[in-house]
């Protein structure tokens, strides 16, 4: 891939350029907080309808880039994000939960693969790591939400093994991890960090530095890509954005913000599988 996997495309989002060029009929991608209608602190593309905005304003920026990305929201899928590892394997009988009612979600959810076409998987984030994948075999997709706890919980790699459950082999596996706080913007405390230790089978290279004493700066995009190699993947297998949620104010982001903030939307999905 170049530099960092993400394009682009318009105002309103990126793409994960190299995928979409390489597997005509896949859209995926994240947007940006710009080209939609909401106001005050949700200004203006937010796809959250959980934070407080202005339920309308967000179904009209949900439809806004359900045309640019020619996926209609009645093919979306999304979800009740509880920051665990509950994975669920999406097919047509989800198709439009929670994609215009979040009471509709999918529930309980942080994790989604499908190897259907003409879903849309979606999920929300202001600062956590989106985490997208992709079988090169048999074209299975899939996306999760990896905030600090998610993360914890191995939410990488239980995505891991549950394609490998449905057959696929990880040498056929690439694995994005997206926009999300940085290393310089994360700060937390011995809790987290404990938690992190246990995780971790390589003490070298550790993904957190001290910052003063019970703080530290918590890089959990390496976090990520550190479980997902202890799977068995190899690095070349995981492509890293290098764009921060908190650095980039074309980013909603939970921490800058103050908490009162909207949420930004990663989506993957075949419109159609030429292959």
């Amino acid at each position: 891939m170049s530099k960092d996997p993400f394009n682009r495309e318009t105002e309103a989002y990126y793409s994960i350029g190299t995928w979409t060029k390489n597997n005509p009929g896949l859209v995926a991608g994240i947007t940006t907080r710009w080209g939609g209608v909401s106001t005050g602190p949700f200004h203006s593309f937010n796809m959250g309808l959980h934070v407080g905005d202005d339920e309308s304003s967000v179904v009209h920026n949900r439809q806004l880039l359900a045309s640019s990305l020619m996926m209609p929201v009645e093919s979306w899928a999304a979800a009740e994000q509880t920051h665990g590892n509950n994975i669920h394997q999406v097919g047509e009988v989800d198709k439009g939960k929670g994609a215009e009612l979040y009471h509709t979600s999918i529930q309980d959810t942080d994790g989604f693969i499908t190897g259907d076409e003409n879903i849309l998987l979606t999920m929300c984030y202001a600062d956590c790591v989106p985490l997208y994948f992709l079988d090169r075999d048999s074209g299975t997709i899939g996306l999760a939400h990896a905030g600090w706890k998610g993360t914890v919980l191995q939410i990488g790699p239980k995505m891991v093994d549950a394609y490998m459950e449905r057959g696929a082999s990880k040498s056929s596996l690439e694995v994005v991890i997206g926009p999300s706080i940085c290393k310089n913007c994360y700060v937390v405390d011995d809790c987290v960090i404990d938690k992190v230790k246990k995780t971790l089978e390589d003490e070298n290279n550790l993904p957190y530095n001290l910052k003063e004493e019970g703080q530290y700066y918590l890089d959990l995009k390496k976090l990520n890509e550190k479980l997902l190699v202890q799977t068995g993947l190899n690095a070349e297998q995981i492509h890293t954005s290098s764009y921060c949620s908190s650095c980039h104010n074309e980013f909603f982001s939970y921490r800058r913000d103050g908490g009162k903030t909207g949420r930004i939307m990663s989506f993957i999905g075949w419109k159609e599988k030429k292959r």
